[in-house]
This record gives structure tokens, sequence and C-alpha cells, in this order.
């Protein structure tokens, strides 16, 4: 059977949305788990139920298979990917902010593609560059059981392809077996950012049996003793390690994440090779951010020039093949397009990388517009431990709650998530790659108290880093 990859499959959805039978029948449906049953019904795994549903399905069918025949996509391998809910869920979504804000650059989705769950405050270790703050305690405010059950439902109606659990450290959390149990039966992607600390053999085996897909353990240095002195605890680093080793023992995709400083960015070789030698399937360099106690060491922060050097040396380790090599930082996509020319990788986002043949390259700029980078408020938002919504993790801004204010009507509405949407209107909206980057919004808030204000990250922007520097010398002088 061919394989149906992920740059065709994009391709195949934005033609089907631009039908206009497709269009009217999604505006008449108007819900995601509806469209998602559609999609059940064309790849065989489900029957309709009443004679509208039947009559709708006939026509989604008819029309996925004359467009597959006419575009060249293999209907069989596309039926065979919609038996994953997952993969249900997350075409329903873009299918639907297709038809109700047509194409844009980037793509705007009737719901987020993911949603990142800090599922509670409390954790086990006192890492340096906490952006929840955490503590060994659970805050005063944390959801009841009942209430994580009420956002997860609201998740689940909105149509939320992708859950992931993180905190503070989820695993700490008793609550979190159940509601991540159910958001797997419901068909949402569950994944769990963990310090891996607690991922003995036997949690190994239960978060494999409740339904997580993927565990991303964070790991800072293949130093034993640069690691445990970063997160705080003795012997994070070996308890951590084992953690990956049970995870893949059990058959869990496992990724490691490492947060990148100027304490550890020169260790990256060595700590890819230690990522392969633990048979990691995917490395992920997160971008720091100076918000919570990570303001504490702001000046561990990388300069544009090492940044890039970074990406650089992730892109390389990309192309191998040898493992799957991202960062969190938007700037990566701009990296793998400097190198597309010559039949490299497209890395639009931190989750999916393209291959795109040399006769495709310019089909390869409009799919990393419609992915677009930094997804801050556009493919993904936060929920904290008290069900307050934030763009992003890393973005410490309130735009309701789900429980006060419904999940849904929050990501419709909110002023913020609306304008993080529009690339046009800020201040990376100069550049070219505004679509395809478009800078990380929570460093621009972090540095600039503007989550619309531009990002210090890159080269293209490296005279602001040079005015952040001068700025911070002048002050630490005159405190003097």
């Amino acid at each position: 059977m061919a394989e149906l990859k992920v740059d065709e499959l994009i391709k195949f959805i934005r033609r089907v949305a631009g039908n206009r039978g497709v269009r009217f029948i999604l505006k008449r449906l108007g819900r995601p788990k509806e469209v998602t049953k559609l999609l059940g019904i064309y790849a065989g795994i489900e029957e309709p139920s009443t004679t509208k549903e039947k009559g709708f399905a006939s026509i989604i069918s008819a029309i996925l298979e004359r467009l597959a025949a006419k575009f060249g996509v293999d209907e069989q391998s596309l039926k065979e990917g919609l038996k994953d809910p997952y993969i249900r869920r997350g075409i329903a979504n873009i299918l639907l902010g297709i038809a109700y804000y047509g194409v844009t650059r980037p793509q705007k989705l009737y719901a987020p593609f993911m949603v990142v769950w800090d599922f509670t405050k409390q954790c086990n270790l006192m890492c340096k560059h906490c952006y929840a703050n955490a503590s060994p305690f659970p805050a005063q405010d944390e959801l009841t059981l009942d209430e994580k059950l009420e956002v997860l439902r609201q998740l689940d109606e909105a149509g939320v392809a992708a859950l992931s659990f993180s905190g503070g450290e989820p695993l700490i959390n008793k609550d979190f077996w159940v509601i991540a149990r159910k958001a797997a039966e419901a068909g949402m992607y569950v994944s769990v950012a963990t310090n891996g600390v607690l991922i003995r053999e036997d949690v190994a085996k239960k978060m494999k049996e409740i339904g997580v897909r993927y565990v991303e353990i964070s790991l800072d240095s293949p130093y034993p003793d640069v690691h445990n002195e970063f997160r705080g605890v003795p012997n994070a680093w070996e308890r951590s390690v084992q953690g990956v080793k049970n995870a893949k023992a059990v058959g869990l995709e496992t990724g490691i994440a490492f947060t990148v400083t100027k304490l550890n960015y020169k260790q990256l070789p060595e700590m890819l090779k230690l990522s392969k030698e633990l048979g990691a399937d995917r490395f992920v360099a997160f971008n720091f951010i100076p918000t919570g106690r990570g303001r504490d060491i702001i000046e561990l922060d990388l300069s544009p020039e090492e940044r890039i050097e970074v990406l650089e040396l992730l892109y390389s380790e990309l192309s191998s093949g040898n493992i799957q090599a991202f960062s969190t930082s938007p700037f990566y996509a701009v990296i793998s397009l400097r190198h597309i020319d010559s039949g490299g990788r497209l890395a639009p986002t931190h989750f999916a990388d393209l291959s795109i043949p040399e006769e495709y390259i310019p089909a390869g700029y409009a799919l990393a517009e419609f992915l677009g980078g930094c997804g801050a408020g556009r493919i993904y938002c936060s929920i904290e431990h008290n069900g307050d919504i934030q763009p992003c993790v890393f973005l410490p801004i309130v735009v309701g709650n789900v429980l006060r204010d419904g999940f849904l009507n929050v990501w419709h509405n909110s002023p913020l998530m609306r304008r993080l949407r529009d690339r046009d209107n800020y201040a990376c909206s100069f550049c070219e790659y505004r679509y395809i980057c478009g800078g990380c919004r929570a460093r621009a808030y972090a540095y600039y108290g503007d989550p619309l204000g531009p990002d210090p990250s890159c080269d293209i922007n490296k005279d602001l880093w040079e005015d952040l520097l001068t700025s911070a010398k002048a002050h630490v002088q005159a405190w003097r």
C-alpha cells in the first residue's frame, strides 16, 4: 500500500475544503464531531445513524473519491489513515477552519490542533528555568476531578485532536490517570511532557495501557552533574535516563526535551549521540524563554548567532535521517528553507517535517505558510492548573477560563488570540518569513512586555539583541 505523505495530505485537504459542495455541508453540520463521523463513514469504520447523515456521507464520499482520483492521492491509503481517530479529528478541524475562514496564511483552525494542559503546579524537581514556578505542593486553586472532566468534555466537543499533559509534573497527580484514559478513549492523541523521574517499569506499562501515545522526557545534559544541578535534585539524571529506557521498553514513542542555554548548547552533539543510544524517536531542543523562574537566569539565553548554530546542527541531524531533530524555535522553519533548494527537508513546526522533492519546492513554501511557525493562539494554546487559558505555556497572559467562559468561546472570540493569528499586523510583519516563522510570541512578551512585539532571536533581528545587551549593561552600571 502506498504511503500517504503529509505534504500530499495537506494539499488534498485544501482542495477538498475548496469544493463548494463540501463547504456547504461543513457549514450545515458546523460541529467537529459530526464532520469526524462523516470521515469515519468514508473510511468504512462507522455507519450513518440518520437519513440526513447517510445523505451527507454519500456526498462527501463521492467528492473525496473523485478528488482523490483527480489529484493522484492513493484513496486506500487515505482511508487507512482515517481509521486513526486522531487523524480524523485533525482533518475535521482543518476542514472546518477552511470552511469558515477560507484558505489563510497561516491557516486559521476551527479549534486548536493541540492543547497543552499544565495539569498541576506540583513538582518533584526545582528546575531553574521553570515557566510554571512549580513547587513541591499543589496549588490551592487546582481543579477538582469533576472540574477536570468538564474541561475534557469541552475539549472533546471542540474537536481538539491532541492533548499534551504537562505541569509541574503531571505524573505526580492521581487524576492524571483518569483524565488521560478518557482523552485517549475520546480519540485524542495523548502525550505527556515529564521529567521522567517517576517512570518506573510499572508506570510505563500503565501509561501504555491507558492510551498514552508519546512521552517526552526532559534531559538537559549528557553529563549527570550538569543536569542535576540545573534541575535542583541529586540523581535526577539517572532516574530520567531510566525513565526513557522504561518508556521505550513498553513500546511508547519517546522523545527527549533539551532546554538550550549557554550552559549546555555546546553539549548538543553529545546530547544527540546519547539520545540515539537510548533509542529516542525524537529530540526536541526547547527555545529557552525567560519567564517564570527563567527570569532569574535570563543571562543564560542564547545570542542569535548561538541559536542559529544550534538550529543548523539540529537541521543537519534531521537531514541525516538518524533521529527526528526539532526545535520549538519558529525560526527553525527559516533554517530549513535556507537549505531546501539543495534537496533538504522542510521543518515548519517542531512536530512535523516534510520531505519536499526538488520539483515541488514552491509547494513547500506554501505548505510552510499553511502550518505557519509559531502556533501560540493559532494552532495550539495552554490550559493552566485552574482552568485558565493562555495562548502558550510560555506566554503567561490569561485570555479566559474554561469553566467560567467556555473553551471554544474563548478560542473564537479572545481579542489577543485573534491578533496572534494576523501576521500582517505586528512587529515581525516586515519580515519575508512572517507567515512561515512569525517570531516566538513568548519571547516578544518576555523581552518587551508585548506579545505582538519583535522577537530578538534571529539574525534578522540581531540589532535588537545588541540593543538589549547594551541596555542591560547600562542598567547594571547604574545599579552599581
